[in-house]
């Protein structure tokens, strides 16, 4: 069956898989973040551990002119260490929750990481040439004796060596949030980018550490009287004036920072009013939204909560214009969902770079594609079981009652413990990375 990928039908199939194949996985280990940069030729990771992976995607080889590159380990590097509060008796994990690339300005790269409490801004270079002749120092780089004994100057002379990439913090942005934080989204300029955690959006300049400005602030004066919270916020991507933040009761309230300096007053506020015949205890949680992304045309936002996907048009705030159901079967297992905490897990979402498909994760290593035109879906699976090079990925398809078929798969038998949480598109062409725990899943689709 031909999948979902936007514009003409595609089948998907497995390309790489990354990561220990253990059964026992460590926690440092687990995946938290999966970015692409703009052109798409780097991949990045963040995990519990604060560690940040880069991949880079290999030039095509001219033997096999249909292959794409293949995306191998670029950088390794260590961006976040534990800390603790001493004021606050309180642990800071190490744990990387955002990743966030700058568009490439010269020869090096450049990305935001962010653990709870500080974000870090990283430049990652390539050095492959090392200076040799130098008149003060020997090969060893040690200090010679007496200056005095030199009789003739040199030139120091560049040399080729072994090919080093480096990362290196140039800026470490801190001490400005209370909570802990969820989201760093780049504005348009590239010369800002805001931060948001639970009551608070801040705005930086990437070259001033020492201070922000306060853009949104919705802690009450009195914490009992705090009925949501902030839980994912985004720059649009061509307006630099206007942001989105969405929250815990399921709005979203879009804002233009030209109307004050202080953005409390939203300029339009998205909800979806609610069925009454459908609620239930858990109806509030359910609703809470978990990741809101703009369009790459910035002409519609897109925002998940624990069931559905819907993609909203920035002119119209009373409804969503499109809604797609993820795992609706699970509507019946609320009540053992939330009893295992699963029920506050936090998906994300991501477009393609056409914004004509959408892909979100699932339990049980399911995740999901949307055509936006078509209206057709497709579930498809990470496993290791359909690892071999190319292999086309299967539908797959959850019983919800009656009969079960011989491809299906029941829903008392999902393993929720299994969860695709992070995935990413790439800008400009279907190849997609979808983390399933400690492992990085890369499928593409199929050449013919």
């Amino acid at each position: 069956m031909a999948g979902v990928g936007g514009g003409n039908d595609v089948q998907w199939c497995f390309s790489q898989v990354k990561g220990a194949i253990d059964e026992d996985v460590a926690e440092a280990d687990i995946i938290s973040t999966v970015e692409f940069n703009y052109s798409g030729d780097l991949l990045a990771t963040g995990d519990k551990g604060g560690r940040v992976v880069i991949f880079q995607r290999e030039q095509e080889s001219k033997n096999r002119p249909h292959s794409r590159g293949e995306y191998n380990v670029y950088s390794t590097f260590q961006s976040h260490e534990p800390e603790f509060d001493y004021l606050k008796s309180l642990e800071i994990e190490e744990k990387i929750n955002k990743i966030r690339w700058l568009p490439q300005q010269n020869a090096a790269h450049f990305l935001l990481s962010t653990n709870d409490k500080t974000i870090k801004l990283w430049k990652i270079s390539e050095r492959d040439k090392r200076a040799e002749g130098y008149n003060l120092k020997d090969e060893e780089g040690r200090l010679r004796g007496d200056p005095f004994r030199i009789t003739s100057l040199r030139v120091p002379v560049l040399m080729p060596m072994d090919l080093m990439v480096e990362a290196s913090p140039r800026r470490i942005f801190a001490n400005a949030h209370t909570y802990h934080i969820n989201s760093i989204s780049v504005n348009s300029d590239h010369e800002t980018y805001l931060s948001a955690d639970d009551l608070r959006i801040n705005l930086w300049h990437l070259e001033i550490t020492d201070r922000s400005f306060n853009i949104v602030d919705i802690k009450p004066a009195n914490m009992e009287e705090l009925t949501e919270v902030i839980t994912a916020a985004e720059c649009h991507p061509h307006q630099c004036n206007v942001f989105v933040y969405s929250s815990s009761k399921g709005t979203i309230r879009l804002c233009d920072m030209r109307a004050a300096a202080l953005c409390d007053r939203h300029t339009k506020f998205f909800e979806e009013p609610e069925d009454p015949s459908s609620r239930s205890f858990f109806s509030e949680i359910i609703s809470s939204i978990s990741d809101v992304k703009f369009s790459h045309s910035g002409r519609y936002m897109m925002t998940r909560d624990y069931l559905s996907v819907k993609v909203w048009d920035l002119n119209m705030e009373n409804r969503p214009v499109e809604t797609y159901q993820v795992h609706e079967y699970l509507r019946s297992k609320l009540c053992s969902l939330y009893e295992n905490d699963c029920i506050f897990d936090k998906f994300e979402c991501c477009w393609n770079g056409s914004d004509s498909a959408i892909m979100t994760g699932s339990y049980n290593n399911f995740f999901r594609m949307f055509d936006r035109s078509t209206r057709r879906d497709i579930t498809l699976e990470a496993s290791r079981e359909s690892s071999k090079p190319r292999a086309l990925l299967k539908p797959r398809k959850v019983c919800t009652g009656g009969k079960r078929k011989k491809d299906e798969i029941s829903v008392d038998s999902l393993d929720f413990n299994k969860k695709i949480l992070h995935t990413a598109w790439h800008p400009k062409e279907n190849v997609i990375a979808v983390a399933a725990t400690n492992n990085l899943y890369i499928f593409q689709d199929k050449i013919n």
